[in-house]
């Protein structure tokens, strides 16, 4: 496989189809929405959270099936984490974009992503659900 059909393969259309968290969250603790104006990518991003941990989120993802995937990772595996936990796991998923880290990353669904390595105008895709979380913890940090 090559270039696209190297980037979107199987688990990253499964992980996109199965939309983990779509939707909307009543009364969200923090809210965040970012975009990607290069590429066109949206993303808004509601999350609950209590004693500094995720209890639920929730989110709206407008763009390909990279951005689609990364939030339903999030969706399937960011309850119970805090913000620090959020920002290693962030780092962990640039690291192997950029670096093509084999590393052991915290969640094993991360190596979905490894065929991204060496298309930087796609690493923005996959990064753009997890610094909204952040963003939405932070506002949800600011408004406590």
């Amino acid at each position: 496989m090559t270039g696209a059909s190297q980037i979107y393969h199987e688990a990253i259309k499964a992980l996109a189809s199965a939309a983990i968290g779509d939707g909307s969250l009543t009364d969200p603790s923090g809210t965040a929405f970012l975009d990607n104006p290069l590429c066109g990518d949206c993303v808004e991003m509601r999350v609950k959270i209590a004693e500094g941990t995720i209890t639920a989120l929730s989110h709206r993802v407008r763009g390909c099936l990279l951005c689609q995937a990364a939030a339903s990772l999030l969706g399937k595996r960011a309850a119970g984490s805090t913000r620090q936990d959020i920002e290693r796991i962030a780092g962990q998923v640039s690291q192997l974009l950029r670096d093509d880290a084999t590393a052991a990353a915290a969640w094993e669904e991360i190596a979905v992503f490894k065929p991204v390595h060496g298309h930087t105008s796609r690493y923005r895709c996959v990064e753009l659900p997890f610094q909204a979380l952040i963003t939405a913890m932070q506002d949800a940090e600011a408004r406590d």
